[in-house]
């Protein structure tokens, strides 16, 4: 059954941004749900998702980033990026029961999502879908450090074949976070979870994904 979406515009400081909101009776958790460098929340990738998760039991919240909402093709620096997720997570928490608030995000989304997290942002726990790890043949380019202080569970869902994460040092970087981080690899997958000699549309993509998050939020819960 389709669970209804509502259109949101989210304050962030002073900026509105667009979100979709959608929520089933008696969620598991509200997980809010940002987009990567290069699509905006209308990305059939993140609708697939967002809809399975949403008949699996959990509350979801897209939105789009200050650049995006604006039509600019770079995206928001770090600050920037941050001040949304803050006020994404506020609106999250003014629409609860009392649920778990998780963040996750595509690449740059997700890891915008940790650095927020990083900076003090309260959220149950971090879903990255495909964390860019380094530029694609820039592996000593890490972008690692901010996330051995975190504490809390993540999930890194990753593909096998995805050029912005060598696995051995994706494997090594979740070991050093420590028990409340886990890799689940996508065989195959590369960023956008595309596999070789398997045809889906992106929407069917995201939605495949919707089983592996909603079982960590709920072993997390």
């Amino acid at each position: 059954m389709s669970i209804a979406e509502s259109r949101v515009t989210i304050d962030v400081d002073g900026t509105p941004v667009s979100g979709i909101y959608a929520r089933p009776d008696k969620p598991v958790a509200t997980l809010a749900l940002a987009h990567g460098a290069g699509a905006g929340m209308e990305h059939p990738f993140l609708g697939g998702l967002a809809h399975a998760l949403n008949d699996d039991g959990v509350a979801t919240l897209r939105f789009n980033f200050p650049y995006r909402e604006a039509g600019k093709r770079f995206p928001d620096r770090p600050p920037a990026a941050i001040a949304a997720w803050r006020a994404v997570m506020a609106v999250a928490a003014s629409r609860s029961e009392g649920e778990p608030l998780w963040a996750a995000g595509k690449s740059f989304g997700g890891r915008m999502a940790s650095m927020a997290v990083a900076e003090g942002m309260p959220a149950a726990g971090l879903v990255y879908l495909g964390y860019p790890l380094h530029p694609p043949g820039k592996p000593e380019k890490l972008r690692d450090e901010h996330l051995y202080g975190l504490t809390l569970p993540m999930l890194f869902l990753q593909g096998s074949r995805d050029t912005f994460a060598t696995p051995e040092l994706l494997e090594n970087v979740v070991a050093r976070i420590g028990p409340t981080a886990t890799i689940e690899w996508w065989d195959g997958g590369d960023h956008s979870f595309d596999r070789v000699g398997v045809k889906k549309s992106a929407a069917d993509v995201g939605a495949s994904l919707a089983a592996p998050v909603s079982a960590f939020l709920r072993q997390n819960g």
